[in-house]
């Protein structure tokens, strides 16, 4: 399914900052971890209201959009099948060699 725009405010994206919408409403920038430096701030001006099973986020034109999320419900399998490893029949133990003889000791004088 498309997204939809909820926001009429266009933002400019910074190279380094994540953005999101903050419970407050309002879209935040906050720096990614190769960003050393910048701090966290509140960006937009527009308080959009959220509503359940929706993903906001900042599209690439800087507008505020939604999406329906995908749930799972409890118990249900996930669409891509785990990768289940060959199963390799397993080999007969090798038979250990006799340990090497030691030489006599010597007796002492």
């Amino acid at each position: 399914m498309a997204s939809v725009k909820v926001g009429k405010e266009k933002l400019v994206r910074k190279l380094g900052f994540l953005y999101y919408l903050g419970k407050d409403g309002f879209i935040w920038a906050s720096p990614m971890k190769t960003n050393k430096t910048g701090k966290k701030e509140k960006v937009g001006t527009e308080k959009i209201v959220r509503e359940k099973g929706f993903l906001y986020f900042l599209s690439k034109e800087g507008f505020v959009e939604k999406t329906v999320m995908k749930r799972r419900k409890k118990g249900e399998v996930s669409a891509k099948p785990k990768k289940v490893a060959a199963k390799v029949p397993k080999k007969a133990p090798k038979a250990k060699k006799p340990a090497a003889k030691k030489p006599a000791a010597k007796p002492k004088k």
